[in-house]
């Protein structure tokens, strides 16, 4: 067996036992980086699913001062004017517990009630759905939310794609937003990125060998490609030569 034949053979041998060990993550990587592309990001992110208001503060409205909430509050920091529900409010902390409290009279409205909370969900939503359920969130959150957001009400409409709208119970601020298509982003997008583990960080070393085993396969095929296309292609033209040579001469015999 000649050097080129020993190559062929080796070449396939070990690009098809590669390609056997490694072939479902390529389709994996396929499926997954097509649905990641396919979808705009914006609307992955949910920015579709809330209004951007822009409701300026009127300090004309505000009857309850900051002196006075100093007084009723004299370890507040961090103390900021804002809006909530067109109302003027107050948000700042105490010891690290964040607080909202009515600009206008003074109430206490952290932390939220179900009833405001809907109230807060429906003035961020940007859909005309009916709320399917709400639940508060004091712990244990699931995937999609920070657990920095927490304690938080989760807010679901029954709108296409069952959209969620997440409340912070103690300052009434937006969250965050999701619906199905992020769900199944962010499931893609592990698989994409080979985070198979319940850990928070990616396993960059397994995404790393499987990367380098494909491309070695890639190596593999190119040489295979090689062999089949223009080796042949040589052989066919060697081929035709040498009969064309014993043909001449054949005939010249012949004559």
């Amino acid at each position: 067996m000649n050097k080129s034949m020993r190559t062929l053979k080796t070449s396939r041998k070990f690009h098809k036992w590669l390609m056997l060990f490694i072939g479902i993550q390529f389709v994996i990587w396929s499926v997954t980086g097509a649905y990641m592309v396919f979808f705009d990001i914006d609307y992955i992110h949910g920015d579709s699913l809330v209004i951007n208001h822009q409701t300026k503060i009127a300090p004309e409205n505000i009857n309850y001062s900051l002196k006075k909430l100093l007084n009723d509050y004299p370890k507040a920091a961090e103390i900021s004017v804002g809006t909530f529900i067109n109302t003027n409010v107050y948000r700042f902390t105490i010891d690290g517990e964040a607080l909202l409290v009515d600009a206008v009279d003074g109430r206490l409205l952290s932390p939220l009630n179900k009833q405001t909370a809907q109230s807060a969900a429906r003035h961020y939503y940007s859909g005309n759905g009916l709320i399917q359920e709400t639940e508060l969130l004091i712990d244990n959150p699931p995937f999609e939310l920070s657990p920095r957001a927490l304690p938080a009400w989760r807010v679901n409409f029954d709108n296409f794609g069952s959209p969620s709208i997440y409340v912070s119970a103690q300052t009434g601020q937006l969250v965050g937003k999701r619906h199905e298509f992020w769900r199944l982003f962010d499931w893609m997008f592990r698989f994409h990125v080979m985070d198979y583990g319940d850990e928070e960080e990616i396993d960059n070393m397994l995404l790393f060998w499987i990367a380098l085993a494909g491309l070695l396969a890639c190596i593999l095929g190119l040489i295979l490609v090689y062999f089949r296309v223009f080796r042949r292609d040589n052989n066919k033209t060697n081929s035709s030569f040498e009969s064309g040579q014993q043909l001449g001469t054949y005939r010249g015999r012949k004559s």
